[in-house]
């Protein structure tokens, strides 16, 4: 059975949908539509921007959403997933591929989440670090036994490579906590906060409001969401774990795992390089097939 997937943060390249713009009208309705919703031409940010301008969250999130959403408009009309996933911020991408959300609703959430996400940073600094070459069980004892700092699980990305999040000294007490425990690499990633962690609360509760208020319907096929690894079919539910996903762990590894233990074959990387959830399902799993739109 065929899914699709959306990735998140971290997904986003320089003139990122300028293909898409000029080659396909469908797609192009899409940029021009995100740009009238938003009151600004993120389009203009995506095609000639630079990196740093892509790393900023308020701009990486809407123009991962959009990117993911213009690619879906060149399938044609028989989209039929069995299932869809996204990791992190691509879950509302995932939503909208999954018609339980409208691309309008989605954009507003997702530009809301990047804000609220930008001020939590600011309100409660904090970083993230990726940890190589060790048992996810070993990365979550090293987390809990730092109980003078917020130190987390974070990404579940795949066997051996697990993203924590935390405070800056949390952080810190947990790469050298880490490498004496045997981890090849644990090393501070360049971003601007600590996503995935308690020190999201503020967002969180800002976004909560705004998910609760948005009409999230029935998806076409389940959706395999972030915090609970599962397929989730009931709206209710989809917008409690779109909230609690703001301070939880993404489970992309259980996820994946599930997905192929429920007849799940194909896996389509929808939006972004194209590349990068690709590449931690191989390494889940190295039979099933991949590809990319």
């Amino acid at each position: 059975m065929k899914s699709f997937v959306f990735p998140g943060q971290g997904a986003q390249f320089q003139g990122m949908g300028k293909d898409l713009y000029v080659d396909h009208i469908p797609s192009r309705k899409i940029f021009d539509q995100a740009d009238d919703i938003l009151g600004y031409k993120l389009s203009e940010v995506m095609f000639e921007g630079s990196d740093d301008d892509l790393k900023e969250t308020k701009i990486t999130q809407p123009a991962l959403f959009v990117h993911a959403i213009a690619k879906l408009q060149t399938l044609t009309s028989d989209f039929a997933p069995a299932a869809v996933a996204g990791h992190s911020l691509g879950e509302f991408s995932a939503l909208v591929a999954a018609k339980a959300l409208s691309f309008e609703d989605g954009l507003k959430l997702v530009y809301a989440r990047a804000m609220a996400m930008q001020d939590a940073c600011e309100l409660n600094p904090g970083t993230m670090a990726a940890v190589l070459g060790l048992e996810d069980h070993l990365v979550e004892q090293v987390c809990a036994s730092i109980d003078s700092e917020t130190v987390v699980p974070a990404n579940y990305n795949c066997p051996g490579q697990l993203v924590i999040s935390g405070s800056l000294k949390g952080i810190e007490l947990a790469v050298q906590a880490l490498k004496e425990a045997g981890a090849k690499r644990a090393l501070v990633l360049p971003v601007g906060g600590a996503f995935h962690s308690p020190l999201m609360d503020s967002a969180k509760e800002r976004l909560a409001a705004a998910i609760e208020s948005a009409t999230i319907k029935a998806p076409i096929c389940p959706i395999y969401q972030n915090v609970v690894a599962s397929p989730v079919t009931d709206p209710i539910q989809i917008k409690i774990n779109l909230i609690n996903q703001l301070t939880g762990s993404v489970k992309w590894t259980q996820s994946i795992q599930q997905m192929i233990a429920d007849g799940m074959t194909e896996f389509v990387e929808v939006g972004g390089t194209g590349k990068v959830l690709s590449g931690l399902i191989l390494k889940i799993n190295r039979e099933v097939l991949t590809s990319s739109l």
